[in-house]
């Protein structure tokens, strides 16, 4: 699978315990891309590389038949991407609100200078949208995933995982439980 860069992404056990057979027959592709502070976001990066580089073009997918997964910050380039192209569902484990707000958690609103503002931008999500969150996330805490999923249109019953810290939540059994119900039985054309 094509590497983008160091962020989040799903496993290969999520990938063989999601799909059957081969990667060249299967219907589930996973990739991962780089999101710096110095560059903000590679958000417009990545969505040029799914349009025409990635999945569409090479693969002959067509965008409702793609999932956009994020996990952490990289959730933040898969609601940009979201919030701009339609696809069939978005799955955004541990999100953040925005840059700003994981550091400054007192923050009510969105400045100029925040460099993720995903709470701007889930309003404009057309897709369903699982919101997955651990009640105890020391790094990006349970109100951001919160705030998310009660900002998002298209939302579908959360996950939120009792105990789960930031990097733990695919230990638990309800974690694929979730996905597996989410994509084989809530999406239009599961």
């Amino acid at each position: 699978f094509p590497d983008l860069g160091s962020s989040h992404s799903l496993l290969h056990l999520k990938y063989r315990v999601l799909t059957s057979g081969p990667p060249e027959k299967s219907s589930v592709y996973i990739f991962k891309w780089a999101v710096t502070l110095e560059e903000k976001c590679r958000a417009s990066l990545y969505s040029e590389y799914i349009r025409k580089e990635g999945v569409c073009r090479r693969y002959g997918v067509s965008p409702e038949n793609i999932i956009l997964y994020g996990q952490s910050i990289g959730t933040v380039p898969t609601v940009d991407l979201a919030s701009r192209y339609e696809c069939a569902a978005v799955i955004l484990h541990s999100p953040l609100m925005s840059g700003l707000r994981v550091a400054f958690p007192d923050t009510r609103k969105t400045y100029c200078f925040d460099a993720f503002p995903s709470i701007d931008k889930i309003s404009k999500v057309t897709s369903p949208v699982l919101v997955i969150h651990g009640t105890e996330d020391e790094v990006i805490d349970f109100s951001h995933g919160l705030a998310m999923y009660e900002r998002c249109p298209r939302a579908v019953e959360p996950l939120w995982v009792e105990g789960a810290g930031h990097n733990d939540i695919e230990l638990y059994a309800q974690y694929l439980e979730r996905l597996k119900q989410f994509i084989s039985h809530e999406l239009p054309n599961s």
